[in-house]
């Protein structure tokens, strides 16, 4: 699901003024609420908050289990820029929350104030170094296609980034999910995995519509899944991380080539 607003605009086309109706992708605050902790808070695409909530516990390597999260539980309130939306949590007694640090993050950024290489890999429940699946090139190849297929918030909007799960050898498309933030699309994924038992993605594939950077290679690794392929370009500190992590960096993936940057030998030989 997604959330969709519609505005009346003038369009300019060759100089030629006209009134359109356009729809343009929702983003509004969400609270994360765990009892102990200082909310989290982040600017998302309102559609699967539970399941974000859930990935972000995942991918702050608090939680690996659906059984360690007691209840998750939504609420909102008012309207328009006074809207207020929340996710409550109450975890297992014996689950530790997330570590303490900067509990704000944009649409764009879901990591800010966050840690160091070893800090973030210090957080993975499943090691990637001795995962051995391995994906071909032309199944590789097809998950852009598929995501782009399943991006119906995209097709309208133009406004949100998409993240989808697909199985390694046979190239099953699992679940998609859209976002204005690509780590909100990615958290809501992962949070689904976890709810359907998926987790340790460890025969998995997380493909993305936006670049490669330093959370989502964090949040590919602490959930267990070995190979993160992305239609544009990787930034140094993702490929680092990666590399650290031995975690499967693909980046450029589109038509008939992409770069591998971390672990090659993920990526089989052409059938």
């Amino acid at each position: 699901m997604f959330a969709v607003g519609r505005y009346r605009v003038e369009r300019v086309t060759d100089g030629v003024r006209s009134h359109v109706a356009d729809e343009v992708a929702v983003e509004e605050p969400l609270e994360i609420r765990i009892a102990g902790c200082p909310p989290w808070r982040t600017m998302r695409t309102p559609g699967d908050d539970i399941d974000l909530a859930l990935g972000w516990l995942v991918s702050e390597g608090a939680v690996c289990s659906a059984d360690e999260v007691f209840s998750a539980q939504e609420c909102s309130s008012g309207e328009g820029l006074e809207r207020a939306s929340s996710v409550d949590i109450t975890l297992r007694e014996g689950v530790q929350p997330p570590l303490a640090r900067s509990y704000a993050a944009s649409s764009s950024c879901g990591v800010c104030g966050s840690d160091t290489n070893l800090d973030v890999l210090s957080r993975c429940t499943w090691p990637l170094g001795e995962v051995n699946t391995q994906v071909s090139p032309e199944v590789l190849l097809s998950f852009p296609d598929q995501l782009r297929e399943s991006q119906r918030g995209f097709g309208r909007t133009g406004g949100l980034h998409a993240a989808g799960l697909f199985v390694a050898v046979t190239g099953e498309r699992l679940i998609v999910r859209e976002d204005v933030g690509r780590h909100n699309a990615v958290d809501k994924v992962i949070g689904w995995a976890l709810r359907e038992g998926q987790l340790p993605g460890s025969g998995l594939v997380l493909q993305v519509s936006s670049r490669a950077s330093f959370e989502l290679v964090q949040k590919a690794a602490t959930a267990g899944i070995p190979i993160l392929s992305t239609v544009s370009a990787p930034t140094s500190m993702a490929i680092e991380l990666a590399r650290t992590a031995h975690l499967s960096l693909a980046c450029f993936v589109r038509g008939t080539t992409f770069n591998v940057y971390s672990e090659p030998e993920r990526i089989s030989n052409s059938s």
